[in-house]
């Protein structure tokens, strides 16, 4: 198991070199400060996901609060309505931050956004939350996509 996550940070460190910036909307940071975001692949904006692929998503932020844990959630915006984008791990702890979170402290989150085949071709805004252990938003942000076929 060990191996595996280590195996996991590894990818997701050399993923993240190759990681290209995005602008981002801040949509409620209240206890953290985002430093930069990045999505690898996404060279253009909006970003364009391709079905039946996972993009790398590292996010750069500065905590202003000590927190035992994080948790992420995803969701696509689409007319207004959040819906549900599972991700691999959900557990900020288990993505480059080392828990406990420590207040004004450096992190650097990494995950991955996998795009089901399933998925229509549409173009939504995906909104990315880590909370910290009071479930105040350490970091929120919202980019445009284009998922297609």
């Amino acid at each position: 198991m060990r191996l595996q996550a280590a195996a996991f940070l590894l990818l997701c460190f050399t993923v993240a070199g190759r990681a290209e910036p995005v602008r981002y909307e801040d949509c409620g940071s209240k206890v953290g400060i985002i430093k930069e975001v990045n999505v690898s692949p996404c060279t253009t904006q909006p970003c364009e996901l391709v079905k039946g692929q996972a993009y790398s998503v590292n996010v750069t932020f500065t905590s202003s609060t000590q927190s035992t844990n994080s948790t992420a959630s995803v969701h696509g915006i689409l007319f207004g309505v959040p819906v549900p984008f599972p991700i691999p791990e959900p557990d900020g702890c288990k993505c480059g931050i080392s828990c406990p979170i420590q207040k004004n402290k450096i992190y650097s989150y990494l995950n991955k956004l996998p795009v089901k085949s399933e998925y229509p071709d549409v173009r939504v805004v995906v909104k990315w939350e880590l909370k910290d252990d009071k479930n105040e938003n350490l970091f929120c942000w919202e980019i445009p996509v284009q998922i297609k076929g």
